[in-house]
């Protein structure tokens, strides 16, 4: 695993959490799958979280008492099933819309189960069998011919070496032959190297594979029946509970504010409505029963993250510019970026449940969002 370099914009879930991984690596002496980490009990409690353990054995420099705080907001049964898929070394496919942190769990998994989330294949179309299987260091190759030294092994060859977690992103993305790639890795857990001979390298206990694929994906490049076969899919929906989201969207905006090192608060207003709005038309109907058109856009938590980040920083370098009038602006933005036509139903969602509101609520934020009607306009 490579250090976190000084300053780093973001850590891995592994550098971050360090001392949470320590402490539950000592808590928790049960069995664990070969080659893992921590116990399976152990990293659900990791990514759901578990108050007031009490480890006896704590690791030098770790209180004996810790609070393990929730990472994943979602449903912990969820968190179980892929738990259970990736000790019994079957890999596991988180498939969702965009923005239900279906990367964030993954890297999560990977980081309690064997300690680095690093290695990682980004999917697109542009992604390449040797990025899936091996390349080579073409200098040697040509010097020196095939050899394990001349080998440039993929993050997954890496992992099989190693006994790890191989995570790769949007899988269907990737061409389908390139896909079909993982096919014999996933049924024998051996990879042939023909260049090298009779030579073929075997997984290590603790290696599987976390993959991901947008529901909006579906379809670009449909995945085989025999590589479907050899993923369980898990589904990462919405999150569900409205103060629940309100709570994540506030915490993900102190910590841009915290990142720029700015001591401003979050504006509870904004984040309250921006959920609001988010959740209307996500599911098409609001709170009040008021059926709205829904936009084609995705419309997720890790959106209103930026959006309400975005506005909580430019309150804080353009003091004045902040607060609840700016959202109509912002929200256009991220609506239109698919269908031009999703502006359209921005404003008659506007020009609906928004005015609705304001006409009830006096002076409150939906007047605010009112008077900024001409942003969407």
């Amino acid at each position: 695993m490579t250090q976190a370099p000084l300053n780093a914009q973001i850590e891995l879930p592994e550098q971050r959490f360090a001392p949470q991984l320590a402490f539950l690596e000592a808590y928790d002496r049960g069995p664990r799958p070969p080659g893992w980490r921590l116990t399976p009990a152990a990293v659900v409690s990791f990514i759901c979280g578990a108050q007031g353990l009490r480890c006896e054995n704590a690791p030098a420099g770790l209180p004996a008492r810790m609070d393990i705080p929730v990472k994943f907001i979602g449903d912990r049964g969820l968190v179980e099933r892929c738990v259970i898929t990736l000790a019994g070394a079957r890999a596991l496919m988180l498939v969702g819309e965009p923005g239900t942190a279906k990367s964030m769990l993954s890297e999560l998994l990977a980081a309690a189960i064997c300690g680095s989330s690093e290695l990682t294949v980004q999917g697109s179309a542009g992604t390449t069998e040797d990025q899936l299987r091996y390349g080579w260091n073409y200098a040697l190759l040509l010097a020196e011919g095939p050899s394990e030294k001349a080998l440039v092994p993929s993050p997954v060859l890496q992992a099989m070496h190693s006994g790890r977690i191989a995570r790769i992103e949007e899988v269907t993305r990737c061409l389908p032959e390139v896909q079909d790639a993982l096919v014999p890795v996933l049924s024998e857990r051996r990879l042939a190297i023909p260049e090298l001979g009779e030579h073929s390298v075997a997984a290590r206990p603790g290696f599987s594979i976390i993959a991901t694929a947008n529901l909006r994906d579906k379809g670009v490049t449909e995945m085989s029946a025999a590589l479907k076969r050899r993923f369980n899919f898990e589904q990462v929906d919405p999150i569900a509970d409205y103060a629940a989201e309100v709570d994540l969207v506030e915490s993900k905006t102190r910590q841009a504010l915290d990142r720029a090192q700015l001591p401003s608060a979050v504006d509870t207003a904004v984040v309250d409505a921006l959920v609001t709005i988010f959740r209307d038309l996500r599911v098409g109907m609001t709170t009040e029963g008021w059926a709205v058109e829904k936009p084609g856009s995705v419309l997720s938590t890790a959106e209103a993250v930026a959006i309400s980040s975005s506005i909580a920083l430019s309150g804080a370098y353009f003091p004045g510019q902040g607060g609840v009038g700016q959202i109509a602006g912002h929200l256009l933005g991220a609506v239109r970026k698919d269908d031009e036509a999703d502006a359209t139903r921005l404003r008659a969602y506007w020009d609906a449940v928004i005015r609705r509101r304001a006409e009830v609520g006096g002076q409150g934020p939906w007047r605010q969002l009112w008077e900024a009607r001409d942003h969407v306009f």
